[in-house]
């Protein structure tokens, strides 16, 4: 089946002078299950519809610009909580949204989730390269970053170029797992519906890493820490997540627990959304024609807005990515 993505030309939204008609279709990955992205590939940038209006303008202008964040003891109330990890309390949250964005982030619902660890930073390629040395992890792929290598390398910088499977059997060799859609969107909205990890200001460059051309090391702006004291939730680098990507997760009968459909219904939804013309449901990105996982969290190379809470990205389990890593997550 043919995948397409995209290459990014521009390093910024400025550069990308308006971001949709600067990417240009790349050809095919090949078909074997380990293939990889070209080397040059900087695969697809889902660039938003411009932001609406905040419909929660009189909390903006309550809130500061770093908002209330837990410190780590109050985070890590369990008990026997890893010391790189961060307890996300369990409770219902509104997860998506009603307007603005893309079709896959509506409708607004309620979800309920329960009490979860998660890594307080995104994986350091120091952490990843142990489980590459005990012979359990492949080792991120070298084309992924290219000629750009130089930016991307050091041991506290997040690991990249590393499939779906990669991470998963990082995670499951820490003991852990990947986190849920569900998870990642609680652990960065927490209780109050945050647009980004901080609050609903806008991210600006002492809180996150974006509109650049490489990610910064982890835990290097604490002012854009979320509610529960994460780091880098929102830029730097995109995180796999243990779902399969479903454009009608929102609108299903597991909806309420955060549980996307069936890789036969995401198939049959994905061919729906075809034949209708809706294109732009899921973004810039073409519309899956295989099931996909889900990937959240922004990265260095996005514009502002696509940092949002609800942004829904996917690419297929396979693809190797220089803005793509990994955080894992774990039951309470």
């Amino acid at each position: 089946m043919l995948v397409r993505t995209f290459r990014v030309v521009a390093a910024s939204c400025a550069a990308l002078a308006g971001c949709r008609s600067a990417a240009t279709a790349l050809p095919p990955p090949p078909a074997s299950a380990d293939a990889n992205v070209e080397a040059n590939d900087a695969a697809v940038v889902r660039v938003p519809e411009a932001p609406d209006a905040s419909p929660n303008a009189s909390r903006d202008a309550s809130r500061d610009a770093s908002a209330a964040v837990l410190t780590p003891s109050d985070a890590s109330a369990a008990p026997d909580a890893p010391s790189d990890m961060l307890l996300v309390p369990g409770g219902t949250f509104t997860m998506g949204a009603e307007k603005g964005g893309e079709g896959d982030e509506h409708p607004a619902h309620p979800v309920t989730v329960k009490a979860f660890l998660l890594d307080r930073t995104e994986v350091t390629q120091a952490a990843y390269d142990a489980c590459v040395a005990a012979h359990v992890c492949s080792p991120p792929d070298p084309s992924a970053i290219g000629a750009f290598g130089g930016l991307f390398k050091g041991p506290n910088k997040p690991v990249v170029g590393v499939s779906w499977f990669d991470a998963k059997a990082y995670c499951t060799w820490k003991g852990k797992r990947l986190p849920r859609e569900a998870e990642y969107e609680r652990a960065v909205k927490g209780d109050d519906g945050r647009r980004y990890p901080w609050g609903d200001d806008a991210p600006t460059h002492e809180r996150t890493v974006f509109e650049t051309n490489s990610p910064e090391e982890v835990a290097t702006h604490p002012s854009g820490r979320g509610p529960y004291g994460h780091d880098d939730l929102a830029g730097n680098v995109w995180e796999w997540i243990d779902d399969d990507y479903d454009p009608y997760a929102y609108s299903r009968a597991g909806a309420p627990e955060g549980r996307p459909g069936t890789c036969e219904q995401i198939l049959a939804a994905q061919n729906e959304l075809r034949a209708q013309g809706k294109q732009g449901y899921t973004g810039s990105n073409p519309i899956p024609t295989e099931c996909e996982k889900s990937i959240r969290g922004g990265a260095y190379n996005y514009p502002a807005n696509g940092l949002r809470s609800t942004n829904r990205i996917h690419h297929p389990p396979r693809f190797k990515l220089r803005m793509t890593g990994v955080r894992c997550a774990k039951d309470a």
